[in-house]
């Protein structure tokens, strides 16, 4: 066994035995962070009477955004202004603020720029938490934790939790919410001359007259390449992958186009550039005047390492034309964070993921810890859930995925159901419209949450549920008690399979589909609604086609994209989809006069749901010449055309009706709605 590996093992042995013999506080629920993810899991769980505590290692909420980003201009949009006074639609366009029942707590109260600067984040977070009276324990760093076994508990076990000063806590749930803040660094020769993005000077007079060398291709590095690009000679930038633009990729993570001036002086031949490599073939060799000379580690392989730069074969010695020839005064890294597993004890198997999610723990959809039960991650640590797909890694994506934990433990621990409506199908067009328009959790998590519709009393009825994880659409019976023995409908909003991508042209010619018939075509963002006739299984999730976020269902309906992203039209929204819903369900689901409902009564078998739940349980008609001529059209009534009646009324209408069995109710007339719509 490695020293390192054995000291590791002594310390959490002894920390185990000394919380079993010391005094433990307790607490049902331990949230680890007091940024963004924490603050809002902390909301929720005072809303709902838990017993809760939120560590926070500073002495103030939101530490992270104290130091980063180092310039200190935020690339999370603060859209002030949409038009409109609904709330949860304002929420699609802003993308700071966190859910709470405050009006005062909504982000655009605390900065008027677009881009907000960082120290406004920071004091937004500390009014949230002081303004809801969060429970926060600042100054704690809780630098253990491990699992006491005990059949009693919530999961079987409990989570132990060590702070610097050597008190134990315990708790049934632990939910992680430090985020990413350990600096992704390369180690290759020569990597001691580096300087990181975490410590780099942010005066851009230090770099004047100075040639740099930036590794990394992130919005920190495009960042820090903006800061500087007025006052230095020239500067590259190099990193494995391509650059990605987020209007390509519509991946907010991805380089963002307030910190892409380096592209225009590079495509514009203005000294500066992008190189494509893998940093870990790199060397650095700095010569006798203090410059950083580029070379290949393979280069180095067999020299003598107390030779001094000089002596050492650089690539321009063989090729004369070589990229990086020129000597560089400073390189920088910018290279992201990654989440910090050091504090976790085997136990609680916390395993980074594979692949570009390495910097993230394992979770299953459902954001618990694919270790430990009981463990959930919140925040940008949840992101492998979503990574390069959607906004789950930022706070107008985690509020919501935050919000779908807290609801998934109400249920598990609590007995309280996933929130839900239960309306007649003849809402159901309406209610999905509404949703489609108003919704900022489906519009924000595009292709990760959506909105399940579960058919109810032999689809008469629907249940409504919000925001639920697709990834977990097969355990919805297990997560919220609710069955789907009728079929059920689920509401996604998605782009189209082919129009993101770092290699695609998203603005060619009829980019836009603007016909119904081609909506499946549609490119932007656009509901899309799947019908199943029962729950899928947990293997057709797993074996559904690549791309797809649910598997193959049996109808699917794309409602076609909108340039105001308002599906209101009559026609080309609002009609087929109702007309998909009809097929599926094999009804009408039309409204209808009180009249026409009495002409389906003497002409069909079976009514529309309209009329079945309006018309002929509680309502009336009154009789009137017309009425009694579509009567004695079908052969229900003899022609008393020869009686005598004043005007259009028939007096003792009713009496006619009673006496052909027509059975007659209160007169009362339902609510005017087009036969359409």
């Amino acid at each position: 066994m490695a020293p390192g590996a054995f000291l590791r093992l002594a310390l959490s042995v002894g920390a185990l035995c000394a919380a079993r013999g010391a005094a433990f506080i307790y607490h049902d629920y331990c949230v680890l962070g007091a940024g963004p993810s924490g603050l809002q899991a902390a909301y929720f769980l005072q809303r709902a009477g838990r017993d809760y505590l939120v560590f926070e290692r500073s002495h103030a909420p939101g530490s992270f955004f104290a130091i980063y980003p180092r310039h200190r201009k935020l690339i999370s949009i603060n859209k002030r202004y949409t038009g409109k006074a609904n709330g949860e639609f304002n929420l699609r366009h802003d993308w700071n603020s966190l859910l709470s029942h405050d009006p005062r707590l909504l982000f655009r109260r605390y900065s008027r720029q677009f881009f907000p600067h960082a120290d406004a984040m920071v004091r937004y977070l500390e009014d949230f938490a002081a303004l809801l009276e969060l429970r926060v324990q600042y100054d704690t760093a809780i630098v253990h934790v491990t699992l006491d076994k005990d059949p009693q508990a919530w999961n079987g076990h409990y989570f132990v939790l060590t702070d610097q000063n050597r008190q134990h806590y315990k708790c049934s749930i632990l939910l992680v919410a430090t985020g990413t803040w350990v600096p992704n660094v390369v180690n290759f020769p020569g990597s001691e001359y580096v300087e990181g993005y975490e410590t780099v000077s942010i005066n851009p007079e230090d770099f004047a007259g100075q040639t740099v060398l930036i590794l990394g291709r992130g919005n920190s590095a495009f960042e820090t390449a903006e800061n500087i690009l007025g006052v230095t000679n020239f500067i590259h930038m190099v990193s494995r992958s391509r650059v990605r633009l987020s209007w390509a990729t519509h991946y907010v993570g991805d380089l963002r186009a307030i910190n892409n001036g380096l592209l225009d002086t590079y495509q514009l031949k203005s000294l500066d550039g992008l190189l494509e490599g893998d940093l870990e073939d790199l060397a650095i060799v700095k010569d006798k005047k203090g410059k950083l000379h580029i070379t290949l580690r393979f280069y180095l392989e067999n020299r003598n390492t107390s030779a001094g730069g000089d002596s050492v074969t650089l690539p321009q010695d063989e090729l004369d034309n070589f990229a990086t020839r020129a000597p560089y005064d400073r390189v920088i890294r910018c290279l992201g964070w990654k989440f910090d597993f050091s504090i976790y004890n085997r136990s609680l198997r916390m395993m980074p993921g594979r692949g570009n999610k390495n910097k993230y723990p394992q979770i299953k959809p459902s954001y618990e810890s694919r270790g430990t039960r009981g463990l959930f991650v919140l925040g940008t640590a949840s992101h492998s859930i979503d990574f390069r797909k959607s906004a789950g890694g930022f706070i107008h994506g985690f509020r919501y995925t935050t919000r779908a934990v807290h609801r998934l433990l109400e249920s598990r621990h609590h007995g309280v159901p996933w929130p839900s409506a239960l309306r007649p199908v003849t809402q159901l067009t309406p209610s999905i419209i509404k949703r489609l328009n108003e919704a900022s959790g489906l519009y924000q998590m595009f292709g990760v949450l959506a909105d399940v519709v579960l058919l109810r009393e032999n689809a008469t009825a629907f249940e409504y549920l919000e925001e639920y994880p697709v990834g977990i659409l097969a355990e919805l019976e297990t997560q919220t008690g609710r069955s789907a023995p009728e079929g059920l409908f689920v509401v996604l909003m998605e782009y189209g399979r082919n129009f993101s991508g770092a290699d695609k042209d998203v603005f060619y010619y009829n980019r836009a589909v603007g016909e119904a018939q081609h909506a499946w075509q549609s490119n932007f963002l656009h509901p899309v609604i799947y019908y199943y006739k029962r729950l899928p299984t947990e293997r057709e999730m797993k074996l559904r086609p690549p791309d797809w976020p649910l598997p193959r269902p049996a109808a699917i309906h794309h409602i076609v994209e909108d340039f105001l992203t308002d599906w209101t039209a009559p026609n080309a929204h609002i009609l087929p989809l109702r007309r998909f819903l009809e097929n599926c369900l094999g009804t009408d689901l039309r409204s209808f006069f009180a009249e026409s409902c009495f002409l389906f009564a003497l002409t069909r078998q079976k009514l529309p749901p309209f009329c079945q739940q309006g018309y002929a349980r509680t309502q009336g008609l009154a009789g009137s010449e017309r009425l009694r001529r579509h009567a004695v059209a079908a052969g229900l009534l003899e022609d008393f055309a020869a009686a005598d009646f004043s005007g259009d009324e028939l007096p003792g209408g009713d009496q006619l009706l009673k006496a052909h069995g027509v059975p007659v109710r209160p007169l009362q007339h339902l609510l005017n709605a087009k036969d359409e719509l």
